[in-house]
């Protein structure tokens, strides 16, 4: 990684960003350079600056959690509790995840409310995408 670079977790979970091994590599403890930004110094001599403690940066460093991130929260809630709801005499009494239709409608719905146009996921695109046995 090159001198100065900054990282920052754009997915979901903490172990998107090995702090640990960067810490291995490091001398000494990280410097708080600014609010939210750690530098580490790497044994050669480079400086890494890792943003929000390597947590998912838009919640990390931001002042709450923005409308402009939880309403497609809300928006899930509000979506997968009607699904229970009309679906209450065929689910069994266990955990389920969000049916992906829902999902995708909300993420579509939001897109669009943005004036963004997305094009569709390649084969190769999606196949790596279910890769990922940990993470986003």
């Amino acid at each position: 990684m090159k001198d100065g670079a900054l990282v920052a977790n754009s997915g979901h979970f903490n172990v998107e960003i090995n702090i640990p091994s960067l810490a291995a590599m490091s001398v000494g403890e990280p410097n708080r350079v600014r609010p939210f930004v750690e530098q580490y110094l790497t044994k050669d001599g480079r400086k890494i600056n890792i943003l929000g403690e390597g947590r998912l940066i838009n919640l990390a460093s931001a002042e709450g959690h923005p409308a402009s991130v939880m309403d497609m929260s809300f928006a899930n809630q509000a979506l997968s509790a009607e699904y229970m709801a009309k679906n209450a005499d065929k689910l069994e009494k266990k955990v389920y995840s969000v049916p992906a239709d829902i999902d995708n409608e909300i993420a579509r719905l939001k897109l669009e409310a943005m004036g963004v146009k997305i094009d569709i996921l390649t084969d190769e695109q999606l196949h790596y995408l279910n890769s990922w046995e940990e993470g986003t």
